[in-house]
């Protein structure tokens, strides 16, 4: 998944971001409005998920990395050895939505155990009977993001208990629509992927509610900011190549993504972080930004 909007492409006009398909859909929206103002400027995001966008990001390919999970001490190390400073801005919070096809009729909730016990490596679970004798005896058909995702890596953290380890007999894809789709075509299955791809899809797809000790609960804008849809709440973040604000353009775009991302983030499905982060995130450029003098163009 590619967007590009501007107009008279030139490396020193150029934004180039790649990373976490969640955190995509926010960084789409601020680079649709920010072109319209400034059309001499080409912004490019990519999708390919948090661990694909940080391998472009340490190798220098990238001005700003989406990231739905903080940056590995690995991969933190590999830019330090590349010389490439950032600086982490927290753009929103996002839910992890489970969902299954609109014409199941027998789930409407799982444990996180049951959950656990269908992801975690090696998992029994094979039909949906098998998670409860009253199901159907019916084989599940998995789907869920690959494992270049932030979102894969935080669900098997806080579902499964460590960070990477998933059953594999599952459909992966970087891209949550392709998920949208593979759940939306099939009566007995299930998935998981951020809770905005399920708000663009709701008449496609059944959101199950999750059980963590309290009873069921749904991820929304009000159960993710009071973190009551636990444990599959998170943060979702942006890394800014420090050097990179040294451009006007950069410095630009990334001034206008603090100052706009709760209210764009908002108006695709995700919860705005609280004023007292904004206001860390402008304080984290403006300190950037007088230790990057910006260039002339």
């Amino acid at each position: 998944m590619l967007l590009s909007l501007g107009c008279q492409p030139a490396v020193k006009n150029e934004v180039a971001i790649d990373g976490s398909s969640t955190v995509y859909l926010i960084s789409e929206a601020v680079c649709e409005e920010f072109a319209g103002a400034n059309p001499d400027v080409e912004v490019s995001v990519g999708s390919h998920g948090t661990g694909g966008g940080m391998k472009k990001f340490s190798a220098g390919e990238l001005d700003i990395c989406d990231a739905s999970r903080e940056m590995k001490p690995s991969e933190a190390q590999l830019c330090e050895e590349a010389g490439i400073e950032s600086i982490r801005l927290s753009v929103a919070y996002d839910g992890i939505a489970v969902v299954v096809n609109p014409e199941n009729d027998w789930c409407d909730s799982l444990t996180v155990e049951q959950l656990k016990e269908l992801w975690r490596p090696e998992s029994p679970i094979k039909n949906w009977s098998d998670l409860d004798k009253s199901w159907p005896d019916e084989p599940i058909k998995l789907y869920g993001p690959g494992t270049d995702s932030g979102t894969f890596e935080y669900f098997t953290e806080v579902v499964v208990g460590e960070a990477g380890a998933s059953r594999s007999d599952y459909s992966p894809n970087e891209d949550d629509n392709m998920l949208v789709t593979g759940v939306a075509g099939d009566k007995y299955s299930l998935g998981y992927f951020g809770f905005a791809y399920y708000a663009e899809n709701e008449e496609r797809l059944k959101l199950l509610g999750i059980d963590s000790g309290s009873g069921p609960v749904k991820p929304s804008l009000e159960t993710v900011r009071s973190n009551a849809y636990a444990p599959l709440s998170r943060p979702l973040f942006i890394y800014v190549k420090k050097q990179s604000l040294s451009r006007p353009e950069v410095a630009k775009f990334v001034s206008y993504y603090a100052e706009n991302a709760a209210r764009l983030s908002q108006e695709v499905g995700y919860v705005p972080a609280p004023e007292a982060t904004h206001a860390e995130n402008l304080a984290a450029i403006k300190a950037a930004l007088a230790d990057k003098p910006q260039t002339t163009p």
